[in-house]
């Protein structure tokens, strides 16, 4: 039923004269430049904030906590609305949710921008991350409604590229920001960047993002199953706060709320169940049942697991441990940057004829250039392994690009256009919750050996790679199982 809803669905634009279809084309792709700009911004966040920590920490006097729930309070407040804001769209006007979520997040940058004290930063952080997570599952929604076929394949290249740059460009931009406008106040402009550029989208978005259909078409227009939501919030808070906290939070007692968690989202799948019996849940277990989609979703978790805590060890690494300069470390990554955003742009197009075997290339690229990085430094470790890194980075980026957008387009297929929001919420939510699980992991090996007197910062960066690049094989053994049973299929 999921696959043919998805069949059935209809190119949007009017019928008409050539003219008329290449104005409807080109208004189509003006909509998905609006909502990549808008997914930009607040994905960048995430890792922009990394390399201007020391110069927040100098200019609000922050302490070790404060600066961790700069941090985490943002993934946190992102990760717990993505799925309730995805099937707000999916209920009532998608575009009117991604411009509210637009404009409460271009708000938020404003409050960051202008904080004078940590509780101010901490609580600006908490609103910019809740207003994040409203607008990027209607990204997702919009590509699925404006695009079909190779179209959609090559739109979620272009999103995948924006994943794939917006962290990897973060440190980049942050460090020149920080140079530009100096030490004391460089890390304001982190958040006050984003004020010019929410201000024009926001025009251009009503203007060009596709309005509301009618409410026939739409599922569950006035039900948003509020015990699903409740279950599903604090389920998540409970299972990311024990890996976002694991640097301030010492002890044993945090691991109490994995459990907890557990019981709260196995509850939360009970409930959907026998909520669908009556009318449409906050997330439908049937998606579940489509083998692409749940593939897609256990291996955007456990990938993102060890993509994301790469940047995290390694601007440490370079900050740190060599005392690079925040735009030197953020230089450092950009040839991570450059072969993500290409790559991704390239996967876009070739995912339709390729299918996994393409994720599974960009699993072994991505492994083999965690591998080279590791030699790079045992080779290398001194102030010259930035330009060491060059290559193992670049080869990193490709296979990162062919596996980030190929995957959305293979996991979102699928899915019918009513439940797109919810579907890429479940999505999003998946790569939040790996990106904190392994900069949680990641980050507790490395700073076991990066800690004390006598820090060995080479052995802290391999043993964190070496981590790493086990969750990333743990995605090649999902990628590869999925391949095998589709041709079984």
């Amino acid at each position: 039923m999921i696959a043919q809803s998805s069949r059935n669905a209809v190119n949007p634009g009017p019928p008409g004269s050539s003219a008329a279809g290449g104005r409807a084309e080109a208004r189509r792709w003006r909509a998905l430049m609006v909502c990549l700009v808008a997914g930009f911004m607040t994905l960048l966040d995430v890792s922009i904030v990394n390399v201007a920590l020391p110069t927040v920490r100098a200019g609000l006097h922050m302490s070790d906590s404060g600066l961790q729930w700069v941090l985490s309070g943002y993934a946190l407040a992102f990760g717990l609305v993505l799925v309730p804001a995805g099937r707000l769209g999916d209920a009532r006007s998608r575009r009117a949710v991604f411009l509210a979520g637009l404009a409460l997040f271009t708000a938020a940058s404003a409050l960051a921008g202008a904080a004078q004290n940590q509780e101010w930063l901490v609580l600006a952080r908490l609103f910019q991350g809740a207003a994040g997570g409203v607008l990027v599952p209607q990204v997702s929604g919009f590509i699925q409604i404006l695009f079909q076929g190779a179209d959609r394949g090559r739109a979620f290249g272009a999103l995948g590229a924006t994943i794939g740059l917006s962290t990897a460009v973060g440190p980049l931009l942050g460090g020149l920001l920080i140079h530009l406008f100096g030490p004391q106040d460089g890390w304001r402009w982190v958040f006050l960047v984003n004020l010019p550029i929410g201000a024009a989208a926001l025009p251009i978005g009503y203007r060009l993002l596709p309005a509301p259909r009618p409410t026939a078409g739409r599922v569950g227009h006035r039900d948003f199953d509020p015990v699903g939501v409740l279950l599903l919030g604090v389920g998540t808070v409970a299972l990311l706060l024990p890996f976002v906290q694991a640097q301030q939070w010492h002890g044993a007692v945090r691991w109490l709320l994995l459990p907890l968690a557990a019981v709260l989202l196995a509850a939360f799948v009970g409930w959907e169940r026998h909520y669908a019996r009556r009318r449409e849940p906050l997330v439908s277990m049937a998606l579940f049942a489509v083998r692409p989609y749940a593939a897609g979703v256990l291996l955007s978790l456990v990938y993102f697991a060890g993509f994301t805590a790469i940047f995290f060890i390694f601007t440490l690494y370079l900050q740190v441990g060599l005392h690079y300069s925040a735009l030197t470390a953020g230089l450092a990554v950009t040839p991570f940057a450059v072969g993500s955003g290409v790559a991704a742009a390239v996967g876009g197009r070739l995912v339709t004829r390729l299918g996994r075997r393409l994720v599974v290339a960009g699993l072994l690229l991505v492994l083999l250039g965690l591998l080279a990085s590791a030699l790079a430094v045992q080779l290398w470790s001194g102030p010259s392994v930035g330009w060491a890194m060059l290559g193992p980075l670049l080869l990193a980026g490709v296979g990162s690009g062919l596996v980030i957008s190929p995957n959305q387009t293979l996991t979102l297929q699928y899915v019918p256009l009513a439940r797109a929001g919810s579907a890429g919420g479940v999505l999003q939510t998946a790569q939040r919750v790996g990106s904190a699980v392994g900069i949680g992991v990641v980050g507790s090996v490395f700073f076991a050996h990066a800690g004390g007197r006598h820090p060995d910062w080479a052995l802290a960066f391999q043993l964190g790679v070496a981590v790493a690049g086990g969750l990333i094989l743990m995605a090649l053994l999902v990628a590869l199982a999925d391949e095998v049973a589709g041709r079984r299929a």
